[in-house]
């Protein structure tokens, strides 16, 4: 798949006033843009316990770390004080001890660093450094944003050279021993060539001919293997246009040809299919000398038998299908996946491959997360600023133009940070999906993370007030003017990031977005079915557990202090919203935004959506339950943190009568590392590392048990224990959060291959789940999960990944992650491993000449040695690491 950048149609107009590109003010940006190197330097992660004020700073938890910022000034003198450098830190910053400069947070992540009257100027080739003290910790490259730009009155702004790049280890240092700890007693295992090593230790090569990705219910292998190499005769009419183009697309990757001889029968019928097979997506499937007998309950199970062929293909060798009998049906009815296009944009091309990838691994539902604070990304007809100005991040300190800079896309919007679904996108996108058996769901996130709405539509309401049209004006404005909330937001937006709840306006917003949308579903010939209100984190974190007041007298030394006082609920000083409480319509503050869901959920229900679908804190104060929505079906993703508490509230939710989309964060999360180490990608808030082999040790149904078989995210263990009698969960969905993933190519290393495995904990449940029992507890004491089931089960896994479909995915485009290998040296030779059997093992002395690993002849070593693993073609290389 060609990756192209993503050019935004809204390109940064020259300033007002800016005559010259080579006027003093412009000389000024250029200079510091082109000259200054700029370093981040982490000191220490552990603040309080090393003397700084993190309590009196007002940092939660009282937790802080310090970071050098250091500019080196590489060109030539800079005198002037009227230029202001704007940069990226997701970490809130709290004091800069050096007083020519001063450090204030404009919205979100982007701050800005400008002189005081006591800077003296840059001279040629000084160094000035920065101490920053900053909010909780910073323990992986990623945590230091790109993106830096300089500004002046009457100039364009200019991005930083030295901060102009992805390649974040060439700003960033420090990330090294006590630094990698989040807490001086973190007991996590941080990652190396060793640590590597010993993980892989248990995986060993093995036959996976005859084994198919996601495991089916029931296989009976024969003796013999079928010859393809004239092709499967598909028969025509056993399926659609489209489903049989997306069928030939997948046969041409693969080098199957699907009208050639061995003849294939299909057959739908669901009375065929009983028990545990008699349901959606259910088919048996024949492979045998003289043809494929394909028998589904439905349209979907014909074509996940056609998957299943497919996956039984080694693509480097389709010539072959093993002989076997295939029983199967699908775990649960909901295998999703959640991509955020919100926060950094993704091409179209980037969906479309992963629509691929879901269709290949039988997974059903692409959940996408199209609106959040940082960008709107669907056109909706009627409704222009909402992509003009909400799909754009630039420099435009009104927002009239643009959303403000956010999460390193700097100042001009030819970037990811930028861009938008066309009405005709999306419609190609469901046709796509539909195709492919996958339901498009959308999410317009709310009453929170709608900042990108929110100015949007006062963008909006400014330019018609201007020509005079005030009742058009007022339609679709989502703030009440008179709200004067104080609020910050998780992610540090104020009062703007929030729909208001009480006004006719944002009701009708609903009505006309919904509308819109439904009616592009219409158009694809995929109606819509499910609709996502999101309702997460609608809240002040500022009134959270991790402060106290500054004012009180027992102040503890492990909160920050603030005024607590100037802090306000959400909404609480909208007089829109004051009526509603006092009338009696809502109890209290708190429970507004799962009344706007109630109230959404009814418009949803009145344009004939069937199912309303929220992430479950949106929904909590929904005393009763389902049954306080409109739809035919509610649906929760679940997204609790298993050791702080939701091995036991996942069922609290299913008991209220929620079909549950199993979503943790701490496994199936796709924005976490992979692994502890400070070059991978990502948040870890949840959890430090959720690599392949945890995401296919997850225990989706019995939550409990995860206690035994992972750690939280210091590497310590919890308990989980079954408390509460409910009904199955619906489903299980893996999410990608795109904060630090700024390009498709970073997308797909992040989702891929490790997707594959929720796919599988998706579709098929394994011998070594246990049943959910109430009253059976789990530990890391407890001997109650058959680890050798569990690590002879991924053992086959990981060599299916090995040695068949990460082939599979470099074919189709995919920029997925190669394993780093796992390494040691003994008593002067070098062994190595890997987590994917099959993928090859490559080091080297110098860097320059890469030599493959054979582990029957163990090379000598005398120092260190760099290693890596490459693809099958040779093209995709790991992560280079060395051990010596």
């Amino acid at each position: 798949m060609l990756k192209h950048s993503l050019i935004a149609a809204s390109v940064i107009a020259t300033l007002a006033g800016c005559s010259s590109l080579q006027n003093p003010e412009q000389q000024v940006v250029n200079t510091l843009a082109d000259n200054l190197d700029i370093q981040y330097e982490v000191l220490t992660n552990h603040g309080a316990n090393e003397g700084l004020a993190c309590k009196d700073l007002g940092a939660e938890w009282a937790s802080c770390n310090q970071v050098n910022m250091t500019l080196v000034n590489d060109g030539e003198a800079v005198n002037s004080k009227d230029w202001a450098i704007y940069f990226h830190s997701i970490r809130l910053i709290l004091d800069v001890d050096n007083d020519q400069f001063k450090i204030s947070r404009i919205t979100g992540d982007l701050h800005k660093l400008e002189p005081t009257e006591k800077f003296d100027g840059f001279a040629a080739g000084e160094e000035v450094v920065l101490p920053l003290i900053s909010e909780y910790w910073q323990l992986f490259e990623t945590d230091f944003m790109p993106g830096a730009f300089v500004t002046a009155p009457n100039a364009e702004p200019k991005m930083i050279a030295s901060l102009n790049t992805e390649d974040v280890a060439s700003f960033v240092t420090g990330l090294e021993g006590n630094n990698l700890k989040r807490t001086p007693d973190d007991n996590n295992v941080m990652a190396t060539a060793v640590s590597r090593f010993e993980k892989n230790a248990d995986i060993t090569t093995q036959d996976v001919a005859t084994t198919l990705l996601p495991t089916p219910m029931f296989v009976e292998a024969g003796e013999s293997t079928i010859n393809i190499t004239n092709g499967i005769a598909l028969p025509q009419g056993a399926f659609n246009a489209a489903q049989y183009e997306a069928i030939d697309d997948r046969a041409e990757l693969l080098n199957v040809n699907i009208d050639g001889d061995l003849p294939v029968s299909i057959t739908v019928e669901p009375s065929d299919f009983s028990g545990e097979l008699a349901k959606s997506g259910a088919y048996e499937l024949s492979i045998q000398e003289d043809g494929i007998v394909i028998k589904a309950f439905d349209q979907a199970g014909a074509f996940y038998a056609i998957q299943s062929i497919f996956g039984l293909v080694d693509s480097q060798r389709p010539d072959s299908l093993p002989e076997l009998v295939i029983k199967d049906a699908p775990r649960f009815e909901y295998r999703g996946v959640m991509v955020d296009v919100a926060r950094n944009f993704h091409s179209k091309e980037a969906i479309l491959a992963t629509l691929d990838q879901m269709a290949a691994y039988k997974m059903n539902k692409l959940h996408l997360h199209l609106t959040d604070d940082e960008g709107w990304r669907l056109e909706i007809p009627g409704l222009p600023e909402l992509t003009d100005i909400g799909g754009q991040r630039c420099f435009d300190l009104d927002e009239q133009q643009c959303l403000l800079p956010q999460l390193g896309s700097g100042p001009t919007s030819d970037n990811f940070g930028s861009g938008y679904f066309s009405k005709a996108d999306y419609v190609d996108i469901l046709k796509y999906a539909k195709a492919r058996d996958i339901e498009v769901i959308p999410e317009i996130d709310m009453p929170a993370h709608a900042r990108s709405a929110v100015v949007s539509m006062e963008a909006r309401y400014e330019r018609l007030m201007a020509a005079g049209k005030d009742s058009e004006a007022n339609e679709y404005r989502l703030m009440d003017p008179q709200d004067t909330s104080n609020v910050t937001t998780v992610q540090f937006y104020d009062k703007q990031s929030f729909i208001n709840p009480c006004l006719d306006s944002s009701t009708r917003f609903v009505d006309k977005v919904i509308s819109e949308v439904a009616a592009m579903h219409q158009e694809a010939g995929a109606p819509l079915t499910t609709w996502h209100f999101g309702g997460d984190e609608a809240k002040n974190i500022k009134l959270g557990a991790g402060f106290q007041d500054s004012q009180a007298a027992d102040n503890v030394d492990w909160k920050g202090s603030i005024d607590l006082s100037q802090q306000d609920k959400p909404f609480a000083k909208s007089p829109q919203c004051q009526t509603l409480i006092q009338d009696g319509t809502v109890s209290d503050y708190a429970h507004l935004p799962s009344y706007f869901a109630e109230q959404v959920s009814k418009i949803v229900a009145e344009k004939g959506i069937p199912n309303f679908q929220a992430w479950q804190d949106g929904l909590k104060y929904s005393e009763g339950g389902e049954e306080d929505f409109a739809t035919e079906n509610t649906r929760v993703n679940f997204w609790d943190v298993l050791y702080w508490g939701g091995t036991s509230s996942v069922y609290e939710w299913s008991k209220k009568g929620y079909d549950v989309i199993v979503s943790n964060p701490d496994y199936v999360y796709m924005d976490m590392p992979y692994e502890i180490d400070a070059k991978e990608r990502g948040y870890y808030w949840a959890t430090r590392a959720t690599d392949t082999r945890k995401m296919f040790g997850f225990a989706p149904e019995n939550m409990p048990q995860n206690a035994e078989t992972s750690l939280d995210r210091d590497g310590n263990g919890f308990s989980g224990k079954g408390e509460i009698e409910a009904k199955p969960f619906y489903g299980l969905s893996a999410q990608l959060w795109s904060e630090t993933v700024r390009t498709d190519e970073q997308y797909e290393y992040m989702v891929f291959p490790r997707v594959l495995a929720a796919a599988e904990r998706a579709w098929h449940r394994a011998d070594w789940e246990n049943d959910y029992k109430v009253g059976v507890e789990y530990s890391q004491q407890t001997q109650l999960v058959d680890k050798e089931a569990l690590n002879k089960d991924f053992n086959r896994f990981a060599n299916i990944l090995g040695q068949r479909e990460l082939a599979k995915l470099e074919k189709a485009g995919i920029d997925y992650r190669l394993p780093v290998p796992g390494a040691k040296i003994e008593a002067g030779k070098l062994a190595m491993n890997v987590q994917f059997p099959g993928v090859e093992l490559q080091y080297s002395f110098d860097g320059k000449t890469w030599m493959t690993y054979d582990d029957a002849q163990k090379p000598s070593v005398d120092g260190e040695v760099l290693i890596r693993t490459i693809s099958a073609t040779g093209e995709k290389q790991s992560r280079v690491t060395r051990v010596k």
